[in-house]
């Protein structure tokens, strides 16, 4: 298939509710076979635009301005010459097989049937999911959905391919293999990529574009002019300048008071063991980093860590001091006894919010504690504060930009102030700026002595952070 062109003229988004513009003014064009990557703080509205390129952006979501293009096309009338891969992994998933799932598109796109098998199998060995073709994709873990949902775009062959934080759950080796496994397989496509992390792909597009929250472009042109002349600039913006220096290392706690051990621990799911003899105990004021590819099973070791997931064998065994009075076992708590013990803030962060807007999301912990009304609002306007979130405090949570969503879905765990939080890859979609209001935030809990426990690919939050580190490795 030929590039596609892509051009903003004067385009703007406001979502449905909400006062501000997301976007206003923006000016682009993005050359046929160009590569650009799109940076700009959380809440920017990068996602916003890539999603309106690819046509995806409802009426009822909100209401635009100006107009959007593709190959001169309104953008509406492009479908098909444009695949896009949206930042949260499941968000793209269809169907219930890897196989069918990759096929999906080629099938709407009308791809013979004889070629979309070799499609298939070729996109899935360029991403590295090396996993049957019949597996559920609803058993894979989040790194494998990203490169699941990569690989459907790859295998659709689209004249564009927008990529939005496509490395974010990702290993460290998973990052590099897929970003050059995209840049094989788009080879002669436009490409325009969403990331934080500026220094995966700097060195493999041809053009850097910074969007302004609420306006337009802030900054456009080669990458490397672009991050040298105007460095200061864009680090005020929470863009991740190469070569920023993030918050010091703090020193791991070695003699807090355990709160919670991992003895001989097998998890899985349905009674089947992905890991087996996982040792580790949380202390208070401590830090403990899950770290493994994708796929070992860092997240269901996490969940049965934090009683949502029984172990397979061995045992998850509260001390008296975090159980206080309850039985040890935090599997057998009710979850309004687990709220004050063992928060746990999930990897997909829309996968735990319930109430229409973002101060009802964060009083419904604090409400089945059945505090007082005031230390609810106390607790939720202090939270709203220190996340960034009191402009969206009305906002609907899944209208958020992904980095919002992830900062509310921590808020939302740390409103019923549990001794002991478990964290799923807590720092993905976060520019710079609320990167380091993670890091301080969380530090602030363990010098307050919270236990934290964290699933990461992150190793500058580990270090930040200052975890000791559980290694999980591949499952065979």
């Amino acid at each position: 298939m030929t590039p596609a062109a892509l051009a903003a003229r004067g385009w703007g988004w406001r979502h449905a509710g909400r006062p501000d513009w997301a976007l206003r003014g923006v000016d682009l064009e993005v050359a046929a076979g160009e590569r650009v990557l799109l940076l700009g703080a959380s809440g920017a509205g990068k996602s916003t635009l890539l999603r309106a390129f690819a046509a995806v952006l409802g009426d009822d979501e909100g209401e635009d301005d100006g107009r959007l293009l593709v190959d001169g096309r309104d953008a509406h009338d492009a479908r098909g010459r444009v695949g896009l891969v949206m930042q949260a992994p499941d968000s793209n998933i269809v169907l219930e097989r890897v196989g069918d799932d990759v096929a999906f598109g080629c099938e709407n796109l009308r791809v013979p049937p004889a070629e979309i098998g070799g499609r298939v199998r070729e996109a899935l060995d360029a991403v590295g999911l090396r996993v049957a073709l019949d597996r559920s994709t609803s058993a894979l873990s989040g790194g494998q959905q990203q490169r699941l949902a990569i690989a459907g775009v790859l295998a659709m062959r689209p004249g564009a391919v927008l990529l939005d934080e496509p490395t974010a759950n990702l290993d460290p080796a998973g990052v590099e293999e897929v970003r050059d496994a995209v840049l094989a397989a788009t080879a002669g496509a436009t490409l325009l990529v969403v990331e934080h992390r500026v220094a995966v792909w700097r060195d493999s597009v041809d053009r850097v574009v910074v969007l302004q929250p609420g306006g337009g472009v802030l900054a456009d042109g080669d990458p490397d002019e672009v991050l040298r002349a105007r460095g200061d600039e864009l680090r005020a913006a929470g863009v991740w300048v190469p070569g920023s220096v993030p918050r010091a290392p703090r020193t791991p706690l070695t003699d807090g008071e355990a709160l919670l051990v991992a003895d001989g621990l097998a998890v899985g799911r349905s009674g089947a063991a992905v890991q087996t003899d996982l040792r580790a105990t949380v202390r208070s004021g401590g830090a403990l980093a899950v770290l493994g590819p994708n796929g070992a099973g860092k997240t269901t070791f996490a969940h049965t860590l934090a009683g949502l997931l029984p172990p397979v064998a061995g045992a998850v065994r509260a001390e008296a001091v975090l159980a206080g009075g309850l039985r040890p076992a935090p599997i057998r708590w009710r979850s309004r006894e687990l709220l004050t013990r063992i928060g746990c803030v999930f990897q997909q962060p829309e996968h735990q919010f319930l109430a229409p807007d973002v101060r009802r999301e964060l009083a419904i912990g604090p409400r089945a504690l059945r505090l007082p009304d005031a230390e609810v609002a106390r607790r939720v306007d202090e939270l709203l504060d220190r996340l960034g979130l009191a402009a969206l405090a009305e906002a609907n949570p899944f209208t958020l930009s992904g980095g919002e969503q992830r900062r509310l879905s921590v808020a939302t765990a740390l409103a019923a102030a549990p001794r002991v939080l478990v964290v799923d890859e807590p720092t993905f979609g976060q520019d710079a700026r609320t990167w380091g209001a993670l890091v301080d935030l969380f530090r602030g809990l363990l010098d307050a002595g919270t236990g934290l426990v964290a699933v990461t690919h992150d190793e500058d939050f580990t270090r930040a952070i200052g975890a000791d580190r559980l290694e999980i490795g591949a499952v065979a």
